[in-house]
C-alpha cells in the first residue's frame, strides 16, 4: 500500500467514508453493525445479509461478475474488489474512503 492507498477493480460505483470491519469469515459477522465498510477475501450467498447494511465492500479477490460486485450493484453499494491485499492492510475500527469510482480505498488518519 503505497501512500495509505489500496487500489483494485470498481465493481459497484460510489464513494462513502466509513469504519473498516474485517469479516474472515461466518464467526466474525457478529461484530459487524451498520454502516460498516465491509472488508473480507471474498463474499458468498451467506455475506447478503451484511452486504445489505454495508456502506460499502472491499474484497481480495473477485472481479466484475464476483458475488460481491453482483450483490453490491443490486443494493447500491460501492465496492471494489481485487485488491489481494485490504484483508492484510486494513485493521478493524480503520476509518477508510472507498472511491469506487476511481477503485481506491484511502486509509484515513482516526
Amino acid at each position: 500500500m503505497q501512500d495509505k492507498i489500496i487500489k483494485g477493480l470498481r465493481a459497484s460505483l460510489g464513494k462513502v467514508r466509513g469504519k473498516v470491519t474485517v469479516v474472515k469469515d461466518f464467526k466474525d459477522f457478529s461484530k459487524f453493525q451498520k454502516g460498516d465498510v465491509l472488508v473480507t477475501e471474498a463474499t458468498s450467498p451467506t455475506y447478503t445479509p451484511l452486504i445489505a447494511v454495508s456502506s460499502a465492500v472491499i474484497t481480495d479477490l473477485g472481479g466484475s461478475l464476483s458475488h460481491a460486485a453482483i450483490v453490491s450493484r443490486e443494493y447500491g453499494i460501492p465496492c471494489i474488489v481485487g485488491t489481494q491485499v485490504a484483508t492484510k492492510v486494513l485493521k478493524d475500527g480503520d476509518l477508510v474512503e472507498v472511491d469506487a469510482v476511481k477503485g481506491v480505498v484511502r486509509k484515513l488518519e482516526k
